[in-house]
């Protein structure tokens, strides 16, 4: 164990074994470093010298972080030390479907540009098709798990299970004819038909029976919580939907 720690300065034991490197160590360096710290790595090059490091300091993981001799611990231990926050991998979050819909806002605002020249009303249009199939592929990476998820609150889904399946083949697919602008007569009711069975079985879900849930919009690995931005989500697609019927009759 370290005895030689003075203020300002670091040691840092980290895996580094031919081409495997420990990311949560190069993680400890680059805090420590950015803390004004200097570091001493003393790197683990062998899976046997990564035991006997283990049981030398007597710890079951590695990196470990010493600061004055005094032992911190792995990567979130130093974060902690320094004041910060340690992600909770549980926690509820709007994050990942507020990430794709300004990527889809910014993609559309770009195609805009590219088209046109100059920002129009059709970036809207964009916008709605671009953010249904972002969603529509973060549903489709684990098609059953997104099913499971669904069945919790979809009432159509519970009546025919086979719709969770089938939900976002159909969200892909009007969403890539919507940005190109072909088969509208059938990207049209099929975006108004979804986003209807959505908007009303999620309202029934969050605001009628006040049950707390997961949102399977971005998957069925999701920590969105259902509620407001859902609703919102299936809202967008019966406006659009509703536009495009009006430009089709």
């Amino acid at each position: 164990m370290p005895k030689d720690m003075t203020e300002g300065r670091a040691v840092l034991y980290r895996r580094a074994i031919g081409q495997s490197v420990c990311p949560h160590g190069l993680k400890a360096r680059h805090l420590l470093r950015r803390e004004g710290l200097e570091v001493e790595e003393r790197l683990i090059t062998t899976p046997e010298q990564n035991e006997a490091v283990k049981a030398e300091l007597g710890v079951k993981t590695t990196p470990q972080v010493f600061l004055g001799g005094e032992r911190i611990g792995g990567y979130d231990d130093l974060r902690t030390r320094f004041g910060k926050t340690v992600p909770d991998p549980n926690a509820v979050t709007y994050r990942p479907v507020l990430t794709i819909f300004a990527v889809a806002a910014l993609m559309a605002l770009a195609v805009s540009w590219l088209v046109h020249g100059t920002l129009t009303a059709q970036v809207v249009p964009w916008f709605v098709a671009i953010s249904m199939c972002f969603l529509g592929v973060q549903k489709l990476q684990d098609v059953d798990r997104f099913a499971t998820m669904f069945l919790n609150y979809d009432l159509l889904a519970r009546r025919w299970v086979p719709y969770g399946y089938v939900y976002p083949f159909v969200e892909t697919a009007a969403g890539v004819l919507m940005l190109a602008g072909v088969m509208t007569w059938l990207a049209v009711p099929a975006m108004l038909f979804i986003g209807t069975v959505g908007a009303v079985s999620v309202f029934k879900a969050v605001y009628i029976d006040k049950r707390e849930l997961k949102c399977a919009c971005v998957g069925g690995n999701t920590r969105v919580p259902l509620g407001f931005v859902s609703l919102t989500e299936n809202l967008a697609m019966m406006a659009m939907g509703l536009w495009g019927m009006t430009q089709l009759l």
